[in-house]
């Protein structure tokens, strides 16, 4: 099989397009580029939605625990705590039980003239119930460094909102979470790329895979005991790793120069080597 006919038979395979039965004999260099790369959609996929609704609550638990009220700051104080001081891989597990549970006893939403009654069971899909549990994780992580951002605003920050007249949602938006972002911003592009890295754990999760929809992982396994050859699909899983960790460097990269363009660039340090050998 060339690699033309190998991209178009597994190069989307892992989203339901593609053949069937993954290769059993000859299997080539192509194959697994491509079937491995297949998978890695799965990954993507389980890092930007994490990644965006983790912000969007990690900002909400901040907000509540450097200023909100007593009944949102313990409960907001008490996630952050279980979710970064238990381990991911644990979580993962104890998430997949519970859903595994909630089928068996039901989930009933009265609405006074009827109760309806949900459906749990798409929580026990990784697609769904691997997500859930890493926008939590990363919720907690997030919320942390928001937190810590928060709290170093410098008091000149708020003086001038203060002398402008800025309350309410205008403070927030032009002074308050702004500068958040700017000071947070290092420390959560970090959080980011370990979240991404850490999507590799829900083959080990026990969440089991929709159909044919598999990460990454599950594809340079298979090959790996396919092959006995341990040492292709996993470089080759590594170096796709590697190379989504570089497009979000560059992206969290571009977004940090955005939110500092009002600041001037520090001055260029040259190194010269003949001096330095000189002394």
């Amino acid at each position: 099989m060339s690699c033309a006919e190998s991209f178009s038979a597994y190069a989307f395979r892992a989203i339901g397009y593609g053949d069937r039965l993954l290769p059993k004999s000859d299997i080539s260099l192509c194959d697994q580029i491509f079937l491995i790369g297949s998978g890695m959609i799965w990954n993507v996929y389980f890092a930007v939605v994490a990644i965006l609704f983790g912000f969007v609550f990690a900002t909400a638990l901040a907000f509540a625990r450097v200023s909100g009220p007593p009944y949102l700051r313990w409960p907001a104080e008490v996630f952050v705590f279980i979710f970064r001081g238990s381990p991911l891989f644990i979580q993962f597990f104890f998430a997949y039980e519970l859903f595994v549970q909630l089928p068996r006893v039901g989930v009933e939403i009265p609405m006074g003239f009827a109760t309806l009654t949900a459906s749990t069971s798409w929580l026990t899909k990784a697609w769904l119930g691997a997500t859930v549990v890493l926008f939590l994780n990363t919720s907690a992580y997030s919320a942390e460094i928001f937190t810590g951002a928060l709290k170093s605003i410098p008091r000149g920050d708020n003086e001038a909102a203060d002398a402008f007249g800025m309350t309410g949602f205008k403070r927030f938006r032009r002074i308050v979470f702004p500068t958040m972002l700017r000071l947070a911003w290092p420390s959560y592009s970090n959080e980011a790329i370990f979240l991404f890295h850490s999507t590799a754990l829900v083959f080990f999760s026990g969440f089991p895979a929709w159909r044919r929809e598999a990460d990454g992982l599950y594809y340079a396994s298979y090959f790996a005991e396919a092959t006995f050859n341990p040492f292709v699909p996993y470089p080759i899983i590594a170096a796709y790793f590697v190379f989504f960790t570089l497009l979000i460097v560059g992206f969290f990269g571009l977004v940090s120069k955005r939110l500092n363009r009002h600041l001037a660039e520090p001055p260029k340090v040259k190194f010269r080597i003949g001096s330095m050998l000189s002394r």
